[in-house]
């Protein structure tokens, strides 16, 4: 087993410079935040899902390093960040001594998280899949005034979120997005029109995992 830990992966400067170099690109295109929040939550999700279905613990800790470097790529461009990404966690991880079978786990893993080219080729990519695509919250907006929400829909959708929980169901059969959404704001179709393949892909990624995907939007059950 490897030495490269999920707590030294947050400590370390070099990555961390990179997840923060990364969002304030995306901050100058108009994208919502990609920061150590998201990071965060996406590689505590991804623990937890492996977590609850008894896979090994090493297995939920990759998961969890996968997802908390996912984004670096953006660094490079949005276009293809997926890919980018991979090429330079294999470089960082390789540079740790991380064994040969666990990086490619993880390139894998952060190679295939976007919606564009994503497949769930094993589990701990789907684990980083949903871990990625359930993140939906009012704080990832980055300017929330009236006049940009109503430009961008993306920061409508993410700015009517007001509570956003993954759980299971009782016997583990279903993992579900539970959201509560003002809408006020923005309505329940207009969040399928944008984030329709992503929830798509999280479907593709829990049947991985041998269960299905659900969403519950304002206590209502709607995939």
């Amino acid at each position: 087993m490897s030495n490269v830990t999920y707590k030294y992966i947050k400590q370390n400067p070099q990555i961390q410079t990179y997840i923060n170099n990364a969002d304030a690109a995306l901050s100058s295109i108009g994208y919502t935040e990609h920061s150590n929040a998201h990071v965060e939550r996406a590689a505590h999700t991804a623990h937890f899902i492996l977590s609850e279905l008894n896979f090994p613990e090493r297995d939920c800790e990759l998961a969890q390093i996968a997802a908390y470097m996912h984004d670096i790529g953006n660094v490079v461009n949005r276009v293809d960040h997926a890919q980018s990404g991979a090429i330079m966690a294999f470089q960082l991880l390789h540079e740790m001594g991380m064994p040969a079978d666990e990086i490619c786990t993880i390139i894998s893993a952060i190679g295939n998280h976007d919606e564009h080219t994503a497949s769930p080729v094993n589990h701990i990519a789907a684990a980083v899949i949903i871990g990625d695509k359930t993140d939906v919250r009012r704080s990832r907006v980055r300017n929330p005034d009236a006049s940009g929400l109503a430009q961008d829909v993306h920061d409508r959708v993410n700015y009517a979120c007001q509570q956003s929980k993954v759980y299971f169901s009782d016997d583990k059969s279903l993992l579900i997005l539970d959201l509560t959404i003002d809408q006020r704001i923005s309505s329940v179709m207009e969040y399928f029109e944008i984030f329709m393949d992503r929830m798509s892909l999280c479907r593709q990624a829990a049947r991985t995992l041998g269960v299905e995907f659900g969403l519950v939007i304002n206590n209502q059950k709607v995939l």
